[in-house]
């Protein structure tokens, strides 16, 4: 889950999509060409799907996000941007829960968490592209496994790893995203600037950050 208004290469939302294989079992093969901005799944032309629970309903969701991400990063992204455009697309509860070790680690609660998460993602990443994207499981959550190659504004390095996301949905809108990192430790590294990791104090062992937004 990203975002940076960094034109070149856009980091994007809660569910960090980019481009992105069709959903496992739609028609068409993973190779076959989807847009800048997400998959080409099934979806309504009026924004979130209703509280049907069904995986195309989660596939429209899903799909309706990614259209008006694009329009939130058009705008301007973090810091620019109306979160209003993304708003309707995810449960005024929303949590994202990111590992501690990383740069944006903690718990991220309802629409003001995910809009300081954003600014987060844009601080840390210059850019965060999705090399490729499959859908593993497309029910409640839907299981998504990314591939990505990324850049760090501070130190301008660039590595890949993969992510592991579920994405939990309630009454038509994303509840719950969980993102899984395969190495945070080498991500945590490659973000911090040569002799800074010297410098700060040690977090204590056990500790965790605090929620971010509203409980």
């Amino acid at each position: 889950m990203t975002a940076t208004n960094d034109a070149r290469t856009p980091v994007n939302g809660p569910t960090a999509h980019t481009t992105a294989a069709r959903p496992a079992g739609s028609a068409g093969g993973a190779d076959e060409p989807h847009g800048p901005h997400g998959p080409h799944v099934p979806h309504g032309p009026h924004g979130p799907a209703g509280a049907g629970g069904s995986a195309p309903d989660h596939l429209a969701v899903l799909a309706g996000m990614y259209q008006a991400e694009a329009r939130y990063l058009a705008a301007g992204g973090p810091g620019k941007a109306h979160f209003a455009l993304l708003a309707p697309y995810f449960a005024p509860d929303v949590v994202l829960h990111q590992a501690d070790a990383l740069p944006y680690g903690g718990v991220w609660r309802g629409h003001d968490g995910l809009q300081r998460f954003f600014l987060a993602m844009s601080g840390t990443w210059e850019s965060f592209a999705m090399v490729e994207q499959r859908f593993l499981a497309v029910g409640d959550p839907v299981v998504v496994l990314t591939q990505v190659r990324a850049r760090v504004r501070a130190t301008g390095r660039e590595l890949g790893f993969p992510i592991l996301q579920t994405i939990g949905f309630r009454d038509g809108r994303i509840a719950e995203v969980r993102p899984f990192y395969w190495d945070t430790a080498a991500i945590a590294r490659a973000c911090t600037p040569v002799g800074a990791a010297a410098e700060a104090p040690a977090r204590p062992a056990g500790a965790r950050r605090p929620a971010q937004g509203p409980a």
